[in-house]
């Protein structure tokens, strides 16, 4: 019977770009764009995890790492290392050298070497794109995090029933987390500017939506929402799910993922957008039992 497996070659390289067009003008590039936009460019560490698939042989490996080393390091490091990626290939003088779009370059450029199943690239640990062959489509993941703290109880249980299924989290006054929050969304990768979405744009919303309004609350009391559910991980995750999928709709993309890191031991995930018929108050037309956020001053894309 045969065995499939798949394994990860993990490589890095350091580059510089800019984000510019240059039928747009100074000021233009300047709004869209903001720091980005800046002459001579600015650069990045990148980290490139590239998946691969396939039978595992008689020598216990689907491929030779070795092999696949040296196919990642003469068809994408050695272009790529200690360069200007504007001018590192020639699809980056059409579309911008963004996270997402390098990410789709690559995979291009291993496909017809190696059996890939993926190519993830991190900008920096907070900001990374994968690409999994899908014509344009990509995946942007952005890294955030919030401080709250919550009590694991059912009102119509006694003390001693509540801490017999959530233990020490049931104790009267809460305890506290940094929680870790992952945020990916998906869609197609623009031809022009190599964007799925507007950075700023997306990372404003998470932030205004989810990061200010649960940041340093005790979420019980604090959120009305979990007056009446039980502010588990998989509760919160469901929520931030919830809050998300509207206002990441409106920026272009969808809501692909939410990951919650309760604390280095649990974390929970949640996939997809949130049933969009839940969602919407018929009558009003609103996003039912959340309160928008305060609507903040248009800022420009920045990475």
């Amino acid at each position: 019977m045969p065995r499939t497996c798949t394994i990860y070659r993990r490589a890095q390289f350091a580059a510089s770009h800019r984000y510019w067009l240059p039928e747009l003008s100074e000021a233009e590039n300047l709004a869209r764009f903001g720091p980005n936009a800046r002459f001579p460019g600015h650069g990045h560490n990148y980290v490139l995890e590239v998946g691969m698939s396939g039978e595992v042989d008689d020598y216990g490996m689907v491929l030779n790492l070795s092999d696949v080393k040296q196919v990642i390091r003469q068809r994408v490091i050695q272009d790529l290392n200690f360069a200007y990626l504007n001018q590192a290939w020639p699809e980056f003088a059409q579309t911008l050298p963004t996270t997402e779009f390098i990410a789709y370059a690559i995979w291009q450029r291993l496909a017809e070497a190696l059996p890939l199943t993926s190519v993830r690239l991190y900008e920096d640990p907070e900001l990374w794109a994968d690409y999994r062959g899908e014509a344009m489509q990509a995946y942007l993941t952005v890294a955030t995090h919030f401080s709250a703290a919550h009590r694991l109880a059912l009102d119509h249980l006694s003390f001693e029933e509540n801490s017999a299924i959530y233990g020490l989290c049931a104790r009267p006054h809460g305890h506290g987390h940094n929680y870790g929050l992952e945020i990916t969304v998906k869609g197609s990768i623009h031809p022009r500017t190599g964007m799925i979405v507007d950075l700023a744009a997306l990372q404003q919303v998470i932030d205004e939506w989810v990061v200010k309004p649960l940041d340093h609350t005790f979420l019980n009391k604090d959120i009305p929402y979990f007056a009446q559910v039980v502010p588990t991980a998989e509760n919160i995750a469901l929520y931030i799910q919830r809050l998300l999928t509207l206002p990441i709709r409106e920026l272009g993309v969808q809501l692909h993922r939410v990951r919650l890191q309760e604390s280095p031991n649990n974390s929970s995930e949640v996939y997809g957008e949130f049933p969009l018929e839940e969602l919407l108050n018929p009558s009003a037309g609103i996003l039912q039992g959340v309160a928008p956020p305060a609507s903040g001053s248009p800022i420009a894309t920045q990475r």
